[in-house]
């Protein structure tokens, strides 16, 4: 259910000042205020609450807790059903689509009605439904109660009218599919089997019509009989009695033969010639014992008998195996004429299903794959390969195999860019699968990176990973890419940062790795003693922040190899290497251990393709870094940054201890105007470790969107990030946390002082504190420069200040148009030398919709926290509107938008709601939406 809230503020008054009352995101009112203007800012909006609505674009991953299987041969359609009553119909491109019960009873049994666009599914409350699937969305037509029996199968023969219900009770009804009521003929368990059998023979676990004649059909009960009926003569053709119980039957398409599959791991095959005893009997898998007898297997839960042309048949079986060895995988068993090849699988089996080239039964089958449905993953087995390779899953669909740790969406991309990465993703299949196409559903990924690639594989005991991690040190928690020149990043949980570039060529590369010292002492805290809700810490409260007391390392203090210092979590390859077209690794950035402390988790990330630069921080501090020149330019803890203009009275700091030096790689360019005080420096404190989850790798996929305008969606696959924002109301106050964490970091044009005329490069940072500075920088322009003379930066005292922990910030001409950060295009560096191409960087800068000459005069900054909004304009640092977007919650994540020509700030809280805002003369209308 689904409930829209559409509010609009109490438009301006003429009162600048005036105070205009606002709903907050389920709280109190919030309280917009306006301040007086430097000048008058006219934005022409045209938003209006029609542009807003929810709408479903894509969903990924499998199905949880899968319980059934059906497939369409003609559509080419895959319905999954789950435990909890959902249905996910998979198809060709454009079909995908999700269905779910109302009553969230599990599905029993699907049944596609072939080539006419509907489904019956049987739930577990002993209801049937009937799906229409030609509309836009399915809905159920019809559903049918069963009140005193329970249903244990289903049948719905090819082009018939007449759906067959068998219950636990052993009886069969059949129901009309057009009409969807029961026809009243129902054949009684008592009447199927011989009046003078008193033995009830159990619940119905098969029904099937026969392939010479579809007026019979064939029963099977659990016990062990099997009854042919028939339907016009309302009588039994004939009755099988088996001392095994029965769990699957399978029609030769001949219509002569049946093959069953048996709870003892046998396959029976019966011939209507003579039904007296089974023409053939096997145990695929039992071996004969010492004593002559047959060892005991486990029970075979179904067999699909399929004949070929030019080949001999197939049997197809899950389970048979025997007991001899305990914790044996699931297995699917293909039998081809004397040749049995047993395929073991990674989670139990839910289901199977051969995918033959005709629906008629009663034609040579032709089955050309196997579609296995899993606890936990989909397996397409090749049946026309005679080693019967599987067809490579276009992505790993466990969600718990390789859970998603965080999600990027990138709108407008260049046209070309989602060709391209297909094109190479094409390249990288994985050898020993099969070559054919993927046969059922369209999966279709893009292109995917390991970013373990990048690193030695960390031998048994050794490595800093293990200590700071559990497992899967190469977890990936944040990206960043910049689709226009194809540069990418990747935050790992191992404090690492990994920058990638685009070549359409192969290449021998040696990968460049900085080593980076961010850690501030424990003096650097606010308020010590108030530890609790701090991200910097474990959540679990076990390892609280202690003093560090420096002593001199020596063996067996400490650790059993003693302290460790200015050593990274992992090693990075440090010889030459091939490198395929793709992303291919360009510089790898680690924090280190300092005095035994294992470096803290990044927080934030942004690079800038046009500068060269990268920024990312943590709890710790802020660190810049040039990729074209290989260069730190600037490592600084956070408190250091303020300089003198830090608003707060932090605790006084005790005499600097004597700390080892950074190394001169690691040097702070461009600070001598800024500070001069030789002792501020990198300081060091105790990190407790945090406990991470489980289960996590390195992988990177990126998928192409289904709407059209060349978007893509970027999924680092592994775990959520440790940085975590579950935190009350009051957490974010000054007076709780301990240390101030660097949350958002964003590169652009823009005002670093409120003297400056024109817009320069600089690096917005916001921190946990709610706490906003500016560092301008100082960039060669001219290319050779660029590359050989250094980059300068600084922080200059600028500080703007929000309620809460700052999320995103947004810039905005004077007319309102979104303006964008300046980025470099692409150019590939592995390509061949043209001497009629000049191999320079081409720069774009976005100019914004307004004249040259407006922007000079400034522009709008537009600044979210968890709790605010502000819009500030620059370079006067002039706050024009405040907004408090929630009391009661906080906001999870927001960015600035361009929606239908206009622009807003949309907003996710944790309390389920979806906001958008827009600045109208300091008048607010947000949006909102609540999902139950």
């Amino acid at each position: 259910m689904k409930k829209f809230r559409k509010v609009l503020d109490g438009l301006t008054t003429s009162s600048p000042g005036g105070n205009i009352g606002s709903p907050s995101c389920g709280s109190a009112a919030g309280t917009p205020t306006a301040a007086p203007t430097p000048k008058e800012i006219d934005i022409q909006e045209t938003l209006v609450s029609e542009n807003f609505q929810l709408c479903k674009t894509v969903r990924h991953g499998f199905p949880y807790q899968p319980t059934a299987l059906a497939f369409d041969p003609v559509q080419k359609i895959l319905a999954i059903g789950s435990r909890s009553g959902g249905i996910r119909i998979l198809g060709r491109p454009g079909v995908d689509c999700y269905c779910h019960h109302e009553s969230g009873s599990a599905v029993l049994q699907l049944q596609f009605l072939i080539n006419e666009g509907a489904l019956v599914t049987a739930c577990a409350d002993d209801t049937l439904h009937l799906w229409n699937l030609r509309q836009r969305r399915p809905a159920i037509l019809h559903s049918l109660k069963f009140n005193r029996e329970r249903i244990t199968f289903c049948h719905l023969p090819f082009q018939s009218k007449w759906l067959y219900v068998g219950t636990e009770r052993g009886n069969t009804h059949i129901v009309n599919i057009e009409s969807f009521i029961l026809s009243g003929y129902v054949i009684m368990w008592n009447k199927a089997i011989e009046l003078s059998t008193k033995t009830h023979p159990g619940p119905v676990v098969h029904l099937s019509d026969s392939p010479k004649d579809e007026g019979k059909l064939l029963i099977g009960f659990e016990s062990g009989t099997i009854v042919q009926w028939d339907l016009r003569g309302k009588k039994a053709d004939f009755r099988i009695y088996y001392d095994e119980a029965i769990h699957s039957v399978s029609w030769h398409h001949e219509g002569k033969q049946f093959m069953c599959s048996h709870s003892d791991g046998s396959l029976t095959l019966w011939n209507l010639r003579n039904t007296s005893k089974p023409f053939q009997v096997t145990f695929p898998h039992g071996k004969i014992q010492k004593d002559g007898r047959k060892e005991s297997c486990k029970p075979i839960l179904k067999v699909e008998y399929k004949t070929s042309r030019n080949s001999e048949p197939f049997v197809i079986f899950s389970g048979g195996l025997s007991y001899d060895k305990a914790g044996r995988r699931p297995t699917l068993t293909i039998m081809h004429g004397k040749a049995i090849t047993v395929l073991e699988m990674d989670h139990p089996i839910v289901e199977f299903m051969a995918l033959c080239e005709t629906p008629y039964n009663n034609e040579v089958q032709e089955p050309y794959a196997v579609v296995v449905l899993l606890e936990k993953d989909l397996i397409v087995v090749d049946l026309t390969q005679s080693n019967f390779p599987v067809f490579e899953n276009p992505y790993p669909m466990d969600i718990h195999e390789s859970p998603v740790t965080c999600t990027a969406y990138f709108a407008d991309c260049p046209p070309d860019i989602i060709p391209i990465l297909y094109s190479i993703g094409a390249k990288h299949k994985k050898t020993g699968y099969s070559q054919k196409e993927w046969p059922i559903i369209t999966l279709q990924m893009l292109y995917k990176l390991k970013t373990s690639k990048v690193f030695e594989k960390p031998k048994q005991g050794e490595g800093r990973a293990a200590e700071l991690v559990e497992e899967d040190p190469f977890a990936v928690q944040m990206v960043s890419w910049c689709p226009q020149s194809r540069i990418f990043c990747v935050v790992g949980i191992s404090a690492h940062v990994i920058l990638y570039r685009f070549s359409k060529y192969d290449a021998n590369t040696q990968i460049v790795s900085l080593e980076v010292r961010l850690q501030c002492e424990s003096e650097d805290v606010i308020t010590p003693s108030e530890n609790e809700n701090n991200p910097c810490f474990s959540e679990s409260g076990s390892h609280s922040p202690q003093p560090h007391h420096q002593h001199a390392a020596s063996p067996g203090s400490g650790t059993p190899d003693g302290i460790k210092d200015s050593i990274p979590c992992l090693k990075v390859k440090d010889r030459m290497v091939r490198v395929p077209p793709g992303y291919q690794a360009d510089l790898v950035i680690q924090l280190l251990w300092v005095d035994g402390d294992p470096p803290q988790q990044i927080t934030s990330l942004d690079i800038n393709s046009a500068y060269g630069l990268l920024a990312f921080g943590n709890c710790n501090g802020l660190a810049v870094v040039d990729y074209l020149q290989k260069t730190i330019l600037l490592c600084m803890s956070t408190l250091d940054l303020y300089g003198a203009a830090d608003p707060y009275q932090r605790l006084t700091r005790s005499p600097r201890r004597n700390r080892q030096s950074t190394s001169g790689k690691f040097c702070m360019r461009g600070l001598s105007n800024f500070y001069s005080d030789s002792k501020k420096r990198i300081r060091t404190s105790y990190q407790s470790k945090s406990g991470l989850p489980k289960g996590v790798w390195g992988t990177l996929c990126v998928f192409a969107g289904g709407m059209g305008g060349g978007n893509a969606l970027v999924e680092p696959v592994r775990r959520e990030n440790s940085f975590s924002r579950s935190r009350s109301s009051s957490v974010s106050s000054i007076d709780r946390d301990t240390k101030e964490a660097i949350t958002t970091l964003q590169f652009g044009e823009s005002y670093g002082r409120k003297s400056d005329v024109l817009p320069t490069p600089c690096l917005w940072v916001g921190t946990s504190l709610g706490m906003v500075l500016l560092i301008p920088i100082s960039i060669p322009t001219d290319q050779e420069e660029r590359m050989e003379e250094p980059v300068t930066i600084g922080p200059s005292g600028a500080v703007l200040m929000l309620k809460g922990s700052v999320l995103r910030f947004g810039f905005l001409d004077c007319m309102g148009a979104l303006i964008q950060s300046p980025c470099e295009v692409w150019r590939d560096l592995n390509a061949p030398e043209d001497p009629d191409r000049p191999r320079r960087r081409k720069l774009v800068h976005f100019s914004p919709s307004s004249s040259q000459d407006a922007c000079g005069e400034g522009h709008l900054a537009v600044l979210c926290s968890e709790r605010q909004a502000k819009v500030f304009l620059m370079p006067s640092q002039s706050c024009l509107f405040v907004h408090n977007i929630t009391e009661s919650s906080f906001v999870l994540r927001a960015d600035v938008i361009s929606v239908c020509n206009s622009v807003c700030l949309a907003c996710f809280c944790a309390n389920g709601h979806v906001m958008t805002l827009r600045y109208v003369n300091r008048c607010s209308f947000y949006l909102s939406v609540q999902s139950h």
